[in-house]
């Protein structure tokens, strides 16, 4: 089969981010469009327009933040394709941990392991045989996926209920990992309720409809930055947005 190399300069258009000329990190896509930005740019793009950076389409009159989504494939992709950007990535993200004098999550830590796992088993010519090790190392794995996010950094949330058509819950506080997104609350709500279906239900911060793709961290961090915790979001039947 034949095949021929590509330069990575050939395909840098697709995988950098327009606002900042960068190499997409948490690439999300915008849903109308389908164009894609680094997370943090876009959201700060947003906080004062509501179109799209390439092709100036109106995502949403009032609510852009709530049509873009995380792409976890296209931020695979770019990992792949970027020799040593993931752990460089990552290893930003724990020095600023270390800078503010914080515990580094431990969604970070499992990244770093789980890129270390992906490295090159051959190292000086020299190939690692010994599969009782790989059993050994897949076991701690497996161990390690069933502690069901209990290692994550965690969020504490209160869940309340500001419509006289739903009844509130009898446990409105509650404990997750950083990485739940606001879609696992609307499931977990629904199934409390008992509602036929979580797409009934819309969940706000501040008054602001949460996109369903974003995850409790990103809520922290640019909507609940300077208050105290527990994180208050409230939550109400969908309303269609005009």
């Amino acid at each position: 089969m034949l095949t021929r190399k590509i330069k990575l300069w050939d395909i840098n258009a697709h995988i950098t981010c327009r606002l900042c000329s960068g190499y997409l990190i948490d690439a999300t896509t915008v849903t109308e469009c389908l164009h894609t930005f680094c997370r943090s740019c876009l959201v700060k793009y947003l906080e004062e327009n509501n179109t799209c950076p390439t092709c100036r389409i109106v995502i949403h009159q009032s609510h852009p933040l709530q049509y873009i989504g995380h792409d976890r494939t296209m931020q695979d992709i770019v990992y792949k394709l970027v020799p040593g950007l993931h752990e460089a990535e990552m290893r930003k993200q724990r020095e600023f941990y270390h800078k503010l004098g914080m515990e580094v999550p431990g969604d970070i830590k499992g990244e770093t392991c789980s890129a270390k796992q992906h490295l090159d088993p051959h190292r000086n010519g020299e190939t690692k045989a010994d599969d009782s090790s790989n059993k050994e190392a897949a076991e701690e794995k497996q161990e390690d996926d069933n502690d069901y996010h209990r290692s994550d950094e965690q969020v504490s949330i209160c869940l309340e209920c500001n419509s006289s058509k739903l009844r509130g819950l009898k446990r409105k506080w509650i404990r997750c990992s950083a990485q739940a997104t606001v879609l696992h609350l609307k499931k977990f709500i629904a199934k409390k309720l008992n509602l036929s279906s979580f797409n009934e239900l819309d969940i706000l911060c501040n008054e602001e409809i949460l996109g369903k793709d974003h995850t409790l961290k990103f809520v922290v961090v640019t909507r609940w930055r300077f208050k105290k915790a527990p994180l208050l979001l409230h939550y109400r039947p969908k309303m269609d947005l005009l």
